[in-house]
């Protein structure tokens, strides 16, 4: 027996079919989808509650991303040998995800669902994390489950000037621009992703060319949920409990007194914190006792409603925003560097009540970071990790491990920080950026790029350009058409508002951005003015870090370990590793300096790195020992190995012995060897022949030596 499977096919690109599959895997689910582009595939699947908890008043969303090692045909690693906890990746592409998704479930649908994406197959140079929005929201359509889609994402790169869609995995290093963007049928919701300093113009061109692709993938769905009966009727449901005389009352009553609030100017958000709950509680303690305790909840939820759009509205008629500032200023800013002296580099970076503290460690080879994935392995040599504590906001948070929005937050920062950073020769170091956020009010993550931009070159980093980073927020109406871009929002215009762009880059151009959009029918108009405003506010706090440092520093810190690079030809990697390591692990134990060996192409790099130059002198010695070749009639100190009836055994360079024959060491007779060398002397040789078939050297210490005159002959 067979199950036939209902199938959508399309074509994103002239050889780049895409099919759709439900109906087939899964059917307990109340969506599942199976994508397939090439060898890859990807299982997606959506169940969601009938009913929603009590007392919920958001969506409580999950969107997870695994990996199954077997779609690679890998073992995983560690002593399991089975899959665990995400990796890094994974929450990353489960963000990319979520953030597309979580805006178009209806506003009141609080049923706890849970979207599940598995790559199941994998075509080595196909990136999956392009396709995984498509498998959810295509499991959403075909299931009953109230959804405003569907979506899709796509990624964009420029790879030699030209723009492509979902490019091979294996021609994404070498595109100037790479990114993710999520869209509906009629808007943009999502954009991240990196740049080499490319200008606002040609990422507003991939958006519009990504868009386009997007449109026909939502299409796709449109078709394919058409031909499943269950989608046809999404269910009913009645999650909130609405008390709509009272929302108008709550409304009635406190909406001017937050106008005046949103108006006041205060820059302390606890301050403005405080004057807005005072607001609320006001209203509460007028409330009968009785009618108090059980309508509690209900007047919390529509007073947050009416702050959200006093705030709005002030903004909106004024032009004033919540601390005072005007549309596109930018908060004071402070910095420090060099503020832990026993780091190799550190700066404060502190804009408004946001501050990052951030350390540079630079360690060699062995230190970078092993990536093992189902699909992306190799490592990393520039790794950024972002901490964000609970004192940071005032709160009491226990301590894990790092949330998905922090591992979100590092990984554009490091993006946006690794296109300056040299790479090669220019650079031998490992290279770990830490941002601990000490304190919180809107765009910790553009903090940590600013902070990491300044401890580099504190560190003495020849990092190519500063970078800045900038969070830009939106407020609209859309019933009048009234709209305010912000610059530098607050966390408080971030919750409220109706996007929240984040910009990174140079002088000359974008490194990064990321980009969430809350609201409909967005305008490239309105898009373009808002990286416009970006662009000022990126040279803006550029000049302000540019009074405390504004170049690397022309050398590292004295304690900083030094790491000096020599080639060698590929033949004498294994000479100087020795059995088993020994020779490598001696040189390590004499001189102090840890080295370490990579083969590339036809030539050994070798790192060698300790804090006293006269160590790394030492190394460099050895290995150049190890690696010169004997050059006929050079003269060498050598030392003596063993004593053979017949002449020595003389090592003139490590591992390469040469034979002194009894006949070379003196002019004169020797009858017994030993009673002119022992093991272990040291003597001055000459390299007077090589065997063209063995190799086999010939040593002389007697041409070394005056030859005697010859007595005359007696008669």
């Amino acid at each position: 027996m067979s199950i036939k499977a209902i199938t959508k096919s399309f074509e994103l690109e002239p050889g780049k079919t895409i099919t759709l599959e439900t109906g087939k895997l899964a059917k307990q689910a109340d969506g599942a989808v199976v994508i397939k582009m090439g060898k890859t595939m990807l299982l997606a699947t959506v169940v969601s509650a009938q009913e929603a908890r009590e007392d919920v008043d958001f969506m409580p969303l999950s969107v997870d991303y695994k990996e199954k090692y077997a779609a690679a045909g890998k073992f995983p690693g560690g002593f399991f040998k089975r899959e665990g906890r995400s990796s890094d990746y994974e929450i990353l592409v489960s963000r990319l995800v979520d953030r597309a998704l979580r805006p178009l479930f209806p506003d009141d649908y609080h049923a706890e669902t849970q979207v599940l994406i598995q790559l199941i197959s994998a075509d080595p140079d196909i990136a999956p994390d392009a396709l995984a929005a498509l498998a959810a929201s295509s499991a959403i359509a075909v299931s009953d489950i109230p959804f405003n889609g569907p979506i899709s994402e796509v990624r964009i790169s420029r790879i030699d000037g030209q723009f492509v869609i979902n490019p091979p995995l294996s021609k994404i290093p070498e595109a100037d621009l790479d990114l993710i963007v999520a869209a509906s049928m009629d808007n943009i919701m999502m954009v991240e992703g990196e740049m080499k300093e490319v200008s606002e113009a040609v990422m507003l061109e991939a958006l519009k060319i990504a868009h386009d692709a997007i449109k026909i993938q939502c299409q796709a769905q449109i078709d394919l949920a058409a031909m499943v009966e269950k989608a046809k009727v999404k269910r009913e449901y009645s999650h909130e409990t609405n008390d709509q005389a009272l929302k108008e009352t709550v409304k009635e009553t406190t909406y001017k007194a937050c106008y005046e609030v949103a108006l006041s100017g205060n820059n302390d958000k606890h301050a403005r914190k405080e004057a807005f709950d005072a607001i609320r509680d006001a209203f509460l303690e007028a409330m009968p006792e009785d009618e108090r305790e059980e309508k509690e909840n209900l007047v919390k939820r529509y007073f947050h409603d009416v702050e959200k759009e006093a705030v709005r509205n002030a903004v909106l008629d004024e032009r004033k925003r919540l601390d005072g500032r005007k549309l596109d200023q930018i908060r004071d800013i402070w910095c420090e560097v060099d503020y832990l002296p026993a780091a190799h580099g550190s700066a404060v970076f502190t804009r408004g009540e946001t501050q990052a503290l951030v350390t540079i460690t630079l360690g060699n080879k062995l230190d970078a970071q092993t990536i093992d994935g189902a699909l992306i392995e190799g490592s990393n040599d520039f790794i950024l990790h972002y901490n964000f504590p609970g004192f940071s906001t005032g709160e009491v948070k226990r301590m894990f491990g790092p949330a998905r929005r922090e591992i979100g937050h590092g990984n554009l920062a490091e993006r946006a920080l690794k296109q300056v950073v040299p790479s090669g020769e220019e650079n031998p170091y490992t290279i770990r950026i830490v941002s601990d956020i000490l304190e919180s009010n809107g765009s910790s993550s553009m903090a940590s790029v600013c902070g990491g931009t300044l401890a580099l070159m504190d560190a003495g980093v020849k990092i190519r350009k500063p970078v800045a980073g900038i969070a830009m927020g939106l407020i609209t109406d859309t019933s009048t058409g009234k709209y305010a871009v912000l610059s530098d929002i607050l966390g408080d215009e971030d919750h409220l508002g109706d996007m929240d762009f984040k910009v990174t880059g140079t002088v000359d151009g974008i490194t990064a951005c990321q980009m969430d959009i809350k609201v409909d029918g967005l305008s490239y108009q309105v898009l373009e003015e808002a990286l416009e405003q970006a662009r000022k506010g990126r040279l803006h706090i550029l000049g302000e870090m540019a009074k405390t440092i504004d170049k690397p520093n022309a050398d590292y810190k004295d304690f900083v370990p030094r790491i000096e690079q020599i080639m060698i030809d590929k033949e004498f990697i294994g000479a100087v590793i020795g059995p088993g390591g020994k020779i490598i692990q001696q040189i390590q134990a004499e001189t102090g300096a840890t080295i370490v060996i990579e083969e590339k192409g036809n030539f050994g790099v070798i790192d060698i790195m300790s804090s006293d130059k006269e160590s790394i002198e030492k190394a460099k010695s050895w290995i150049r020992g190890i690696t010169a070749m004997p050059e006929l009639n050079e003269i060498y100190l050598g030392t003596v190995k063993s004593i053979v009836s017949f002449g020595a055994f003389v090592e003139i360079l490590p591992g390469k012995d040469g034979l002194l024959h009894v006949s070379e060491i003196d002019w004169k007779r020797i009858e017994n060897v030993e009673d002119v060398l022992q093991e272990g002397d040291k003597i001055k040789v000459k390299l007077i022949g090589i065997d063209s078939k063995t190799g086999k050297l010939k040593l002389s210490r007697k041409v070394l030596l005056e030859r005697p005159e010859r007595k005359p002959d007696s008669k």
